[in-house]
């Protein structure tokens, strides 16, 4: 996008005038960040196992992928720019993905388990393989979505002769 639609865009929120005449890039930048983050981002850090579940087109087509693998490292923060970077082993041989942490491309992150690491950028892992490659993990239960509530069974005491014979003795 250029300069004009920005401003074309910004004159249809109304912000134009307020922009533009502080004449200030910083906030500019800062107005247009705000609208690319998503609200609902996981938190998650290097030795977390992720799965991502991008989008996907395929011609005229468009699907969702799953890749799941440990978190190498996270760059750029949580901002608009920031990134991560997921390795997994397919077929014996290292992947390493990286994904635009807000890109509309990316449908959703799952956390399966975190780490314990104590290191932010985790590269030493590409030269390790079987178990020397494995992370530490900790207890870790994903966040289930909310369900409807359950109520328990309520007792109903139903009267019968003998119940009723047992409190007239009582």
């Amino acid at each position: 996008m250029t300069t004009s639609d920005y401003e074309n865009v910004l004159e249809l929120d109304g912000l134009k005038e307020d922009i533009m005449s502080s004449d200030n890039k910083k906030d500019i930048i800062a107005i247009i960040n705000k609208e690319n983050t998503k609200s609902k981002v996981p938190d998650f850090k290097a030795g977390d196992t992720i799965k991502v579940h991008s989008k996907i087109v395929e011609g005229n087509k468009e699907r969702i992928q799953m890749y799941q693998g440990v978190v190498v490292a996270c760059k750029h923060g949580k901002g608009s720019q920031g990134t991560f970077t997921v390795r997994k082993i397919s077929y014996n041989v290292g992947v390493e993905r990286t994904f635009l942490l807000h890109s509309p491309r990316i449908e959703k992150i799952e956390i399966v388990n975190k780490g314990i690491v104590r290191r932010s950028k985790l590269y030493y892992l590409r030269d390790r393989s079987g178990k020397s490659a494995r992370i530490k993990t900790k207890f870790f239960q994903a966040e289930k979505e909310a369900a409807p509530a359950v109520e328990a069974p309520v007792e109903v005491e139903t009267k019968t002769e003998d119940s009723s014979q047992a409190a007239a003795q009582a």
